[in-house]
Protein backbone atom coordinates (compact mmCIF):
# COMPACT_ATOMS: atom_id res chain seq x y z
CA UNK A 1 0.00 0.00 0.00
CA UNK A 2 1.85 3.10 -1.09
CA UNK A 3 2.10 6.48 1.60
CA UNK A 4 -1.13 8.24 -1.01
CA UNK A 5 -3.42 5.16 -0.29
CA UNK A 6 -3.07 5.36 3.38
CA UNK A 7 -3.60 9.35 3.47
CA UNK A 8 -6.87 8.28 1.35
CA UNK A 9 -7.73 5.88 3.88
CA UNK A 10 -7.47 8.20 6.68
CA UNK A 11 -9.31 11.17 4.90
CA UNK A 12 -12.21 8.22 4.57
CA UNK A 13 -12.47 7.11 8.16
CA UNK A 14 -12.86 11.02 8.84
CA UNK A 15 -15.56 10.98 6.71
CA UNK A 16 -16.93 7.69 7.26
CA UNK A 17 -17.09 8.30 11.28
CA UNK A 18 -18.14 12.13 10.87
CA UNK A 19 -15.10 13.26 12.81
CA UNK A 20 -15.53 17.41 13.29
CA UNK A 21 -12.26 19.81 13.61
CA UNK A 22 -10.62 18.77 17.05
CA UNK A 23 -12.12 14.98 17.49
CA UNK A 24 -9.50 12.56 18.71
CA UNK A 25 -8.44 10.01 15.59
CA UNK A 26 -7.78 6.50 16.80
CA UNK A 27 -4.19 5.71 18.35
CA UNK A 28 -1.12 4.92 16.44
CA UNK A 29 -1.61 1.19 17.15
CA UNK A 30 -5.17 1.16 16.25
CA UNK A 31 -4.95 2.78 13.35
CA UNK A 32 -1.49 0.63 12.62
CA UNK A 33 -4.13 -2.47 13.00
CA UNK A 34 -7.15 -1.22 11.22
CA UNK A 35 -4.96 -0.28 8.01
CA UNK A 36 -2.64 -2.87 7.89
CA UNK A 37 0.34 -0.47 7.91
CA UNK A 38 3.85 -0.45 9.98
CA UNK A 39 4.42 2.39 13.13
CA UNK A 40 6.64 4.33 10.56
CA UNK A 41 3.94 4.48 7.63
CA UNK A 42 1.28 5.63 9.66
CA UNK A 43 3.67 8.28 10.62
CA UNK A 44 4.22 9.32 7.47
CA UNK A 45 0.90 9.15 6.77
CA UNK A 46 -0.36 11.32 10.11
CA UNK A 47 2.65 13.78 9.12
CA UNK A 48 1.57 14.57 5.15
CA UNK A 49 -2.02 15.15 6.28
CA UNK A 50 -0.91 17.75 9.05
CA UNK A 51 0.85 19.28 6.73
CA UNK A 52 -2.60 19.89 4.67
CA UNK A 53 -4.41 20.60 7.70
CA UNK A 54 -6.46 17.73 7.95
CA UNK A 55 -5.08 16.33 10.77
CA UNK A 56 -3.23 17.80 14.06
CA UNK A 57 -0.35 15.61 16.41
CA UNK A 58 -0.54 16.71 19.73
CA UNK A 59 2.88 15.14 20.53
CA UNK A 60 2.20 13.50 24.27
CA UNK A 61 -1.39 13.64 23.70
CA UNK A 62 -2.77 11.70 20.41
CA UNK A 63 -3.96 12.85 16.87
CA UNK A 64 -6.78 14.82 16.29
CA UNK A 65 -9.01 15.87 13.64
CA UNK A 66 -7.14 19.49 11.95
CA UNK A 67 -8.90 22.39 11.97
CA UNK A 68 -9.13 21.64 7.99
CA UNK A 69 -7.91 25.23 7.12
CA UNK A 70 -6.31 26.97 4.04
CA UNK A 71 -3.13 27.93 5.63
CA UNK A 72 -1.26 25.11 3.18
CA UNK A 73 -3.17 27.44 0.50
CA UNK A 74 -2.01 30.15 1.35
CA UNK A 75 1.73 28.55 2.09
CA UNK A 76 1.93 27.52 -1.42
CA UNK A 77 0.51 30.56 -3.21
CA UNK A 78 2.85 32.46 -1.88
CA UNK A 79 5.54 30.59 -2.05
CA UNK A 80 4.97 29.91 -5.91
CA UNK A 81 4.31 33.67 -6.53
CA UNK A 82 7.83 34.38 -5.04
CA UNK A 83 9.34 31.83 -7.17
CA UNK A 84 7.57 32.91 -10.36
CA UNK A 85 8.92 36.31 -9.38
CA UNK A 86 12.28 35.61 -9.00
CA UNK A 87 12.03 34.02 -12.49
CA UNK A 88 10.61 37.33 -14.26
CA UNK A 89 6.86 36.11 -14.37
CA UNK A 90 4.53 38.24 -13.32
CA UNK A 91 2.90 35.80 -11.11
CA UNK A 92 2.22 38.68 -8.45
CA UNK A 93 0.21 40.67 -11.11
CA UNK A 94 -2.01 37.19 -11.82
CA UNK A 95 -2.24 36.99 -8.14
CA UNK A 96 -4.06 40.18 -8.13
CA UNK A 97 -5.65 39.13 -11.39
CA UNK A 98 -6.98 36.01 -9.56
CA UNK A 99 -8.41 38.19 -6.74
CA UNK A 100 -10.07 41.05 -9.02
CA UNK A 101 -12.31 38.06 -11.14
CA UNK A 102 -13.50 37.00 -8.10
CA UNK A 103 -14.19 40.06 -6.23
CA UNK A 104 -15.40 42.29 -9.27
CA UNK A 105 -18.14 39.36 -9.39
CA UNK A 106 -19.66 39.20 -6.16
CA UNK A 107 -20.42 42.66 -5.42
CA UNK A 108 -24.33 42.22 -3.87
CA UNK A 109 -26.39 44.76 -2.32
CA UNK A 110 -25.72 44.74 1.35
CA UNK A 111 -27.79 45.68 4.47
CA UNK A 112 -27.54 49.23 6.12
CA UNK A 113 -25.65 47.70 9.04
CA UNK A 114 -23.03 46.75 6.61
CA UNK A 115 -23.28 49.85 5.14
CA UNK A 116 -22.95 51.32 8.26
CA UNK A 117 -19.71 49.75 9.18
CA UNK A 118 -17.76 50.11 5.43
CA UNK A 119 -18.70 53.88 6.24
CA UNK A 120 -17.10 53.72 9.18
CA UNK A 121 -13.78 51.88 8.00
CA UNK A 122 -13.60 54.20 5.41
CA UNK A 123 -13.53 57.32 7.48
CA UNK A 124 -11.04 55.16 10.14
CA UNK A 125 -9.10 54.70 6.67
CA UNK A 126 -9.08 58.44 5.90
CA UNK A 127 -7.86 59.22 9.72
CA UNK A 128 -5.17 56.66 9.00
CA UNK A 129 -4.08 58.52 5.48
CA UNK A 130 -3.74 61.83 7.30
CA UNK A 131 -1.79 60.43 10.50
CA UNK A 132 0.88 58.51 8.00
CA UNK A 133 -0.57 55.04 9.18
CA UNK A 134 -0.56 51.78 7.31
CA UNK A 135 -4.33 51.02 5.79
CA UNK A 136 -3.65 47.43 5.28
CA UNK A 137 -5.50 45.86 7.83
CA UNK A 138 -8.54 48.29 7.62
CA UNK A 139 -8.21 47.64 3.96
CA UNK A 140 -8.83 43.80 4.53
CA UNK A 141 -11.75 44.69 7.18
CA UNK A 142 -13.54 46.68 4.02
CA UNK A 143 -12.78 43.76 2.07
CA UNK A 144 -14.21 41.33 4.31
CA UNK A 145 -17.34 43.27 5.22
CA UNK A 146 -18.08 44.10 1.49
CA UNK A 147 -18.52 40.26 0.76
CA UNK A 148 -19.85 39.05 4.57
CA UNK A 149 -23.22 39.53 3.61
CA UNK A 150 -22.86 36.55 1.26
CA UNK A 151 -23.06 34.24 4.05
CA UNK A 152 -20.60 32.18 2.41
CA UNK A 153 -17.74 30.50 4.66
CA UNK A 154 -16.19 29.05 2.27
CA UNK A 155 -16.45 31.91 -0.11
CA UNK A 156 -14.31 34.08 3.14
CA UNK A 157 -11.90 31.51 3.46
CA UNK A 158 -10.82 31.84 0.09
CA UNK A 159 -10.97 35.33 0.23
CA UNK A 160 -8.58 35.13 2.91
CA UNK A 161 -6.29 33.07 1.15
CA UNK A 162 -5.85 35.63 -1.57
CA UNK A 163 -5.30 38.28 0.53
CA UNK A 164 -2.33 36.85 2.95
CA UNK A 165 -0.80 35.46 0.01
CA UNK A 166 -0.75 38.25 -1.49
CA UNK A 167 -0.14 40.59 0.77
CA UNK A 168 2.76 38.54 1.89
CA UNK A 169 4.26 38.27 -1.26
CA UNK A 170 3.57 42.17 -1.78
CA UNK A 171 5.15 42.82 1.30
CA UNK A 172 8.40 40.87 0.83
CA UNK A 173 9.08 42.50 -2.69
CA UNK A 174 8.72 45.89 -1.82
CA UNK A 175 6.11 46.42 -4.30
CA UNK A 176 5.74 50.58 -5.26
CA UNK A 177 4.08 52.71 -2.35
CA UNK A 178 0.54 53.16 -2.41
CA UNK A 179 -1.29 56.78 -2.62
CA UNK A 180 -3.36 56.88 0.76
CA UNK A 181 -5.45 59.63 -0.55
CA UNK A 182 -6.23 57.52 -3.82
CA UNK A 183 -6.62 54.22 -2.11
CA UNK A 184 -9.33 56.18 0.67
CA UNK A 185 -11.04 57.72 -2.68
CA UNK A 186 -11.50 54.52 -4.19
CA UNK A 187 -12.70 52.90 -1.36
CA UNK A 188 -14.86 55.82 -0.83
CA UNK A 189 -16.49 55.19 -4.31
CA UNK A 190 -16.94 51.31 -3.70
CA UNK A 191 -19.21 52.23 -0.67
CA UNK A 192 -21.23 54.64 -2.76
CA UNK A 193 -21.64 53.24 -5.53
CA UNK A 194 -23.16 49.54 -3.46
CA UNK A 195 -25.20 52.08 -1.66
CA UNK A 196 -26.56 53.54 -4.52
CA UNK A 197 -27.66 49.57 -5.51
CA UNK A 198 -25.84 50.10 -9.45
CA UNK A 199 -24.23 46.81 -9.88
CA UNK A 200 -22.15 47.82 -12.82
CA UNK A 201 -20.87 51.48 -11.07
CA UNK A 202 -19.80 49.05 -8.10
CA UNK A 203 -18.25 46.63 -10.63
CA UNK A 204 -16.47 49.64 -12.40
CA UNK A 205 -15.56 50.82 -8.52
CA UNK A 206 -13.74 47.82 -8.03
CA UNK A 207 -12.04 47.08 -10.73
CA UNK A 208 -10.87 50.96 -10.80
CA UNK A 209 -9.11 50.20 -7.13
CA UNK A 210 -7.54 46.67 -8.39
CA UNK A 211 -6.20 48.63 -11.74
CA UNK A 212 -4.71 51.16 -9.47
CA UNK A 213 -2.97 48.36 -7.50
CA UNK A 214 -1.96 46.59 -11.13
CA UNK A 215 -0.01 49.89 -11.96
CA UNK A 216 1.99 49.74 -8.79
CA UNK A 217 2.81 46.54 -9.01
CA UNK A 218 4.24 46.84 -12.70
CA UNK A 219 7.12 48.93 -11.24
CA UNK A 220 8.19 46.42 -9.46
CA UNK A 221 10.73 44.69 -10.48
CA UNK A 222 12.37 40.81 -9.53
CA UNK A 223 15.62 40.86 -6.46
CA UNK A 224 18.18 38.81 -5.61
CA UNK A 225 16.29 36.05 -3.69
CA UNK A 226 18.99 36.09 -1.20
CA UNK A 227 18.37 39.65 -0.56
CA UNK A 228 15.70 40.22 2.59
CA UNK A 229 12.78 41.82 2.72
CA UNK A 230 13.33 45.69 2.49
CA UNK A 231 16.89 44.73 2.45
CA UNK A 232 18.79 48.34 -0.22
CA UNK A 233 20.21 46.55 -3.14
Amino acid sequence: MTARDLQERIKKLILDRRLSSGAPLPTEPELMVFLGASRNSVREALKALQAMGIVEIRHGFGTYVGPMSLAPMVEGLAFRTVVGHYRGEDSLLQLLELREAVESGLVARLPERDLVELDALVRQMEREAAEGVGLAATDRAFHATLYRGLDNALLSEVLDAFWDAFHRVHTDLAAGPQDPEVTCRQHREILDAVRSGDAKRAERAIREHFDNVRTRLSTTAPHDPHTRPNERV
